[in-house]
């Protein structure tokens, strides 16, 4: 039974079929020749590059810009692909206005960037679309490793492994390889199926054998693995949300962002999902703002993010709120959840400001209500420790001998698909030296 049969004042359909078309198109199409070669014209080409150094994947940038420049998109992708094999993703979802395009010398001097994010998504396209697949792996070593998971980190990992010319055994426990992108990003930002494909073109490298519906702690233990395999590395990332520990939480219409994100990623009829007419989204990372501006989309009337400190604390950078606002979604800041309140069902969910202090968040005798069919919670994701894993809030980057981890579920995890791929292409590195009795 959907959700719109269960909760009064959520509904499908709400707008006519050509909107669902439109408002889940690409939401920044890919730049023709033309348009990159000017793009590409901006770029000062620095020899101590900033944008370098503010790549979580260390691309070198001017280089791939440069090698658009000259008409030669398909060095500029390799070059790209050499440090983030994930580049085509990354192109469509990394915040790059905080990274690599915040550090160019053009933002300092001018105010406007050169366009990393969209030239490096144009030159990844343009090879991908001609099946080209630029790496070739080495002769067999004859070792074997299991990745647990097929997100960012694990698909990172075991690509840059079968290049090595180890065998790698991808174990994911959902139905879908892919991870975050597949399931944990807008619809608008990745649409036609692209991490599909990019998966599909990942694995043309050779030597991965991905196994879906396998769940480490249930299918197969981690001691089996380390038996089984030459190394493990385990990319599980956080399957946990946290709760509001609020009153009236588990009302009819109280729903986690991430779950909301997913069912709109794998349904291609979006006119089929249900949504409120008012909507409370509780929460200030990039899942706040994809559940929010989605529901918008699906023809919310009233969309609300509700953040519990100030503007600059937000983890959603400045241009992804401002894209919020100008999609109709409207954010309050320095309020917290007092209580989901209904009969049954949601209908509304009380808040009280709060102050942040040298002695942390204060919450305010001044209370508010807004009204609310559907709320959200995208207060931060937890760890799921896996049976027979040991770990504390995060996975250790060495949970054991022979065992790597990397992305979201370690320490070191940024909840970024740049960071995730970073990780899990130097514990490939790692995995490969220790395995081969050389040093990194």
């Amino acid at each position: 039974m959907s959700n719109s049969q269960l909760t009064p004042g959520v509904a499908s359909g709400r707008l006519p079929a050509e909107s669902y078309v439109k408002n889940f198109g690409d939401l920044e199409p890919v730049l023709d020749r033309h348009e990159a070669l000017v793009a590409a014209d901006r770029c000062y080409f620095c020899h101590d590059a900033p944008c370098i150094t503010a790549c979580p994947t260390s691309i070198d940038i001017p280089l791939f810009i440069r090698q658009i420049a000259t008409a030669t998109p398909e060095a500029a992708a390799k070059t790209i692909w050499d440090q983030n094999i994930l580049g085509g993703m990354c192109a469509r979802v990394c915040p790059t206005e905080q990274l690599c395009e915040e550090a160019c010398v053009r933002e300092a001097a001018e105010g406007k960037p050169v366009e990393i994010g969209r030239l490096q998504r144009f030159a990844t396209d343009k090879v991908m679309a001609a099946g080209v697949h630029p790496f070739t792996r080495a002769t067999s070593s004859g070792k074997r490793v299991a990745v647990v998971g097929a997100g960012p980190a694990g698909l990172a990992c075991a690509h840059r492994l079968a290049m090595r010319g180890h065998e790698v055994t991808i174990l994911e426990r959902r139905q879908k390889p892919g991870g975050l992108n597949e399931y944990g990003i807008a619809s608008y930002k990745a649409p036609d199926d692209f991490a599909a494909h990019e998966v599909d073109w990942l694995l043309k490298i050779g030597g991965i054998t991905v196994k879906t519906g396998v769940e480490l702690g249930r299918d197969v233990s981690l001691d089996a693995l380390r038996a089984d395999y030459d190394a493990v590395f385990l990319g599980i990332g956080l399957g946990g949300v946290n709760d509001l520990r609020v009153e009236g939480e588990t009302l009819e219409g109280v729903r986690d962002a991430v779950d909301f994100i997913s069912d709109l990623r794998q349904q291609p009829d979006k006119a089929k999902l249900g949504v409120g007419r008012n909507v409370v989204v509780i929460g200030g990372g990039m899942t706040a703002v994809d559940a929010a501006v989605q529901s918008r989309l699906l023809g919310a009337e009233n969309v609300t993010i509700v953040y519990r400190r100030g503007k600059d604390k937000m983890s959603a950078s400045l241009h992804e709120q401002e894209h919020a606002t100008q999609t109709g979604v409207r954010i309050i800041y320095n309020a917290a959840p007092v209580a989901v309140l209904g009969n049954g069902a949601a209908e509304g969910v009380e808040f009280a400001y709060t102050q942040d202090g040298p002695d942390g968040l204060q919450m305010l005798e001044e209370h508010f209500t807004l009204k609310a069919d559907q709320v959200f919670k995208a207060i931060g994701q937890t760890l799921v420790t896996p049976a027979g894993v040991t770990a504390g809030k995060k996975l250790a980057d060495a949970p054991a001998d022979n065992v790597w981890a990397g992305g979201d579920c370690t320490n070191a995890g940024e909840d970024l698909t740049v960071t995730a791929v970073a990780q899990g292409r130097d514990a490939a590195e790692a995995i490969h030296a220790a395995i081969m009795g050389a040093t990194v």
